[in-house]
């Protein structure tokens, strides 16, 4: 979809930090986390919804969630829809850490900052993690 920043991340006109990528799916870190190693899974072909996607996407959930998981030392991995920032479907998956700032919750104006050099390693942790199932 023209215009779409998802599609041009998907499409490689703009550049990511990735952590997974296969021929139907896109994962790459946040630009605006709300934890170390929060992630984001996208459809190559746009989709307005996650509800009209035709891939099948749990598996691949599964595998990210549990990568994030052993690269970043913990037990929670949070998962949620909201859709509404950029109109292509996306879900994200937020590490939970004791004392993240969040509470019960996910508090979404909670952004974290992180250099360059940390959103690459955060990126490669990820992937060694994956590379080993």
């Amino acid at each position: 979809m023209d215009g779409c920043l998802f599609c041009k991340i998907a499409s490689g006109q703009i550049p990511c930090h990735k952590a997974y990528e296969d021929k139907q799916f896109l994962a790459f870190l946040d630009i605006r986390p709300r934890n170390r190693g929060h992630t984001l899974l996208i459809p190559k072909k746009h989709y307005r919804w996650v509800w009209d996607m035709r891939e099948e996407y749990s598996v691949v959930l599964n595998r990210i969630a549990n990568a994030q998981k052993k690269a970043f030392g913990t037990e929670f991995v949070v998962s949620f829809v909201i859709g509404e920032e950029v109109p292509h479907a996306h879900f994200h998956l937020v590490p939970r850490f004791p004392n993240d700032g969040h509470g019960a919750l996910i508090d979404l104006s909670n952004v974290k900052n992180f250099t360059e050099k940390e959103l690459k390693e955060q990126a490669e942790r990820i992937r060694q993690f994956l590379a080993k199932h």
